[in-house]
């Protein structure tokens, strides 16, 4: 699979942050992987400005039609509002201002009250996560953005691990990144994937040595697409 730059540069930045680790590592799955993504390790002004870009850049080139940003709580919140920042700097906007809502986990009972915080959920609507597990963000998300009566328009994502869940003898068929594509009839955008740390590995001679075990875990539990 082709690798765009911006991917490449994208991983290389994750690395340089510690956001991206080679090594073995226990996941929420139970897995031994051999890498690990964490963006809660984006926690500085200048990381997360650099990681806004990317957010807003990969947005673009999708060609994707939208009206605004929604940020699940709690990882997607920092991430709409730094995008929504990015986009009206980012010089394809056009000088348009792309408004940003997010949710909270619980209902405020004072002030302008309820769960919802920001613009009104209005017209296309994309979500802005960090990664895709289980779903249950996007569900959720989902089901907020049509109860007021908005359109999902897509996913945006920072990693796209292109793995399939559940346990080693009955693998899903697809990755949560495709359940979510096929249940929602909606797009799922990411800055970069697993074949983007691939190529990395494979044009790098300083990662050589983790580059069998990637492919190894890739081999079981990966798709292809």
């Amino acid at each position: 699979m082709s690798t765009s730059s911006s991917a490449q540069d994208f991983v290389r930045f994750a690395l340089d942050q510690g956001v991206l680790r080679f090594g073995s590592f226990k996941v929420k799955s139970g897995r031994i992987s051999p890498y690990f993504f964490n963006a809660g390790l984006f926690n500085s002004g200048a990381s997360v400005g650099r990681l806004a870009a990317f957010y807003a850049q990969a947005l673009i080139d999708s060609g994707i039609s939208f009206d605004m940003l929604f940020g699940p709580a709690y990882k997607g919140i920092p991430l709409a509002t730094a995008t929504a920042v990015a986009l009206a700097q980012h010089p394809a906007a056009a000088g348009r201002d792309i408004p940003f809502a997010y949710n909270r986990k619980e209902a405020k009972d004072h002030g302008e009250g309820g769960t919802l915080v920001g613009a009104p959920l209005q017209g296309k609507v994309v979500i802005i996560d960090d990664v895709i597990t289980a779903g249950t963000s996007v569900r959720e998300s989902v089901e907020i953005i049509r109860a007021a009566g908005a359109e999902p328009a897509a996913v945006l994502i920072a990693m796209d691990r292109m793995e399939r869940a559940g346990p080693d003898d009955a693998l899903s068929a697809h990755s949560a990144v495709q359940d979510v594509a096929r249940t929602y009839g909606m797009p799922v955008v990411s800055i970069a994937s697993l074949s983007d740390i691939m190529a990395l590995l494979e044009q790098d001679a300083q990662f050589a040595d983790h580059r069998a075990n990637v492919q190894a875990y890739r081999a079981k539990y990966g798709v292809t697409a």
